[in-house]
């Protein structure tokens, strides 16, 4: 245990010193703070390492609360447990919704606090990846707990499901990095942005004079992949043809170049992602019954924006400091209102339409404490993220939102184009975008 460190924020002196000497005992290096006050300006300096924290809920002057909030502020991925004094354990149980690790109530043996810290440590929000998967909600701890179980096992062929913009890439990349093919090479490759014609060779590889243009051997992503992960992004655009051969292919490792005369083998794991309704396709023709069922095996569902509470303001925290980071600017804040509305917006575009909103705000108004007023308009009349909407609403909604994104693609982001494809005027099409949320649909 000596590589962590352990920040103590209490007013209880004798339980400090107490705490103290018994975690280095067991190795850890300890930092103490006797008020709330005092542990957020330790943990603002950002060189100080601080690896877990033991704050109790009963400080004077500021609570254990109201730091808790500070410390997501500061540090939004550093894991917390709360310290409660006994019969207080709904405050400690709010805390823990709050954004809190785990708890512990007063008085405590020794070996339930090293148990703790130690399961603290071990979980995957805190051992994986944070930076990529952000999120101390129960869906995103749901979540993080999939990828590292489905990361660590021999599953070769995954599928995830999510709506466009939850972040699908960035969970393929997870999984990838918590496995054992860690080392090897990540191929990502979406199915929807690549011309029909070229998506095989894309795919597979072709001889030299395979096929018009063709002026060199092209070696695969497949065969680049060899030994790690490929990520077939919008699995669901696939066509019909190619789906075949894919099948073949995960069924066996085995396939075959375009104009190559023998069969070439990779030890792949496949990753697909996409944002339609697989089995609807089957129903209507546009993706084969057989090949769902095989990426039907393992599969992750990502959880909507809207479904993750205060992960959105940590979400936008977080984009706030990198984007101010890249603009060599200082970071925009939010004011409360203007907080409320970020938690009360449905987010049709997910992480996506957060991380575009940030960019544009961080670029228009620097440093500035943004105001409800000068959010996008959506946004200021927004219904509550868990507002009660008739199904037939969210699916009118999301068929919708679903049909513009396809259009796009098709496109190739071109906005004029994909009116024509959905026969509407480019006038109608922005309207329809920005009643959507689609902040930047050109960036898919």
């Amino acid at each position: 245990m000596s590589d962590f460190h352990v920040l103590i924020i209490d007013d209880e002196e004798a339980l400090v010193r107490s705490l103290s000497y018994a975690l280095r005992a067991e190795g850890f290096k300890v930092g103490a703070a006797y008020s709330g006050e005092e542990g957020l300006a330790l943990l603002a300096d950002s060189t100080r390492r601080c690896d877990i924290v033991l704050l109790d809920l009963g400080l004077p002057g500021m609570d254990g609360i109201a730091t808790l909030d500070g410390l997501r502020k500061l540090r939004p991925n550093l894991p917390v447990i709360m310290i409660s004094a006994h019969g207080d354990t709904r405050a400690a149980v709010q805390a823990v919704k709050g954004g809190a690790t785990d708890y512990l109530t007063k008085p405590f043996e020794l070996d339930d606090l090293l148990a703790t810290i130690d399961g603290t440590l071990a979980r995957p929000e805190v051992a994986a990846a944070p930076g990529n998967l952000l999120g101390h909600s129960p869906a995103m701890a749901d979540l993080q707990a999939a990828v590292q179980r489905v990361a660590r096992s021999s599953a070769t062929r995954i599928l995830l499901l999510g709506e466009s913009g939850t972040g699908k890439t960035l969970v393929a990349q997870a999984l990838h990095d918590s496995s054992s093919r860690a080392g090897q090479p990540f191929i990502e490759v979406n199915c929807a942005a690549l011309p029909e014609q070229l998506i095989e060779a894309e795919l597979f590889g072709s001889e030299k004079g395979a096929y018009t243009g063709a002026h060199q051997k092209r070696v695969g992503l497949v065969t680049q992949a060899h030994n790690g992960t490929l990520f077939l992004d919008e699995i669901g655009e696939l066509p019909l043809a190619l789906q075949a051969k894919l099948l073949h292919f995960l069924e066996n490792g085995s396939y075959r170049a375009v104009g190559a005369s023998q069969a070439g083998s990779a030890d792949v794991r496949v990753v697909a992602a996409t944002n339609r309704d697989l089995a609807d396709d089957v129903r209507q023709g546009r993706f084969r019954e057989d090949l769902f069922y095989r990426l039907n095996v393992i599969t992750i569902d990502i959880p909507a924006l809207r479904e993750r509470g205060g992960d959105i303001l940590l979400l936008a925290r977080h984009f706030a400091e990198r984007q101010a980071r890249e603009e060599q600017g200082a970071v925009i804040r939010f004011q409360a209102d203007a907080e409320e509305a970020l938690l009360r917006h449905r987010w049709p575009g997910n992480v996506r339409e957060l991380k575009n909103m940030i960019e544009r705000l961080t670029i228009l108004m620097p440093g500035q404490a943004i105001a409800a007023a000068q959010l996008p308009g959506p946004m200021q009349a927004a219904e509550p993220a868990g507002a009660s909407r008739s199904p037939i609403e969210d699916q009118l909604e999301r068929a919708e939102r679903e049909l513009v994104f396809d259009a796009l693609a098709r496109s190739a982001g071109h906005k004029g184009m994909a009116a024509d494809i959905l026969g509407i005027s480019r006038h109608a099409l922005k309207r329809r975008l920005q009643r959507l949320g689609i902040e930047r649909p050109d960036e898919r």
